[in-house]
């Protein structure tokens, strides 16, 4: 089993890549779609949310309320510390499950937004970062997802740097151009993460 840890600022095209490595047959682990999942209505992990956080994070549908629990939670460090107590052990498990099935010759692919800020490298075979120019990720921000230029900015300042970004790559996706190239760039990638996997 390869573990594969896929990351990229926001912008740079890794859910475009995730998305190419899971048609090929990789195994793929979204950190964030699990976050979401364990704190889907009826969940144990809702429960714990609401009763750590009120009544008041939750919508009328009973579904989490995510920009008011995020507005209460990133205004204090220790109400998001609480949060991700909560949280994280629940991932972690089903992130075990999920590896726990996949066969034992697969290619497990980590799609971890915050790989580097959480200096999660050593936990994966192999680092793989697309990457792309700031201000490249600045305007398909804006094209793709309508997000204002100042706010766009201001995501790309909280994450990590793009040279830190770098250093901690083994393999580099540059994603700037059409998705005919990307296509291309990921069959490679594939190609290499089958020789790797083969040798074992």
């Amino acid at each position: 089993m390869l573990k594969i840890g896929l990351t990229g600022g926001i912008g740079s095209g890794k859910s475009e890549v995730s998305k190419r490595l899971s048609a090929k047959g990789a195994v793929v682990v979204d950190a964030d779609r699990i976050a979401r999942e364990v704190v889907e209505p009826g969940t144990p992990g809702l429960a714990r949310v609401v009763a750590t956080f009120g009544e008041e994070v939750l919508r009328p549908d009973g579904s989490l309320d995510r920009p008011k629990l995020g507005s209460i939670v990133f205004a204090d460090s220790e109400k998001l510390a609480a949060l991700n107590a909560i949280v994280h052990p629940l991932v972690g498990e089903r992130v075990a499950e999920l590896q726990a099935q996949a066969p034992d010759d697969a290619i497990l692919v980590y799609d971890v937004p915050l790989l580097v800020e959480n200096n999660l490298a050593p936990m994966y075979d192999v680092v793989v970062v697309v990457d792309a120019a700031d201000d490249v990720r600045v305007r398909r921000l804006g094209e793709l997802r309508g997000m204002p230029e100042s706010d766009a900015k201001a995501r790309i300042a909280a994450q990590a740097s793009r040279e830190d970004r770098l250093a901690a790559a083994h393999i580099v996706i540059p994603n700037e151009g059409t998705l005919e190239e990307l296509d291309a760039q990921v069959d490679e990638l594939w190609e290499e993460l089958r020789r790797r996997a083969a040798r074992g």
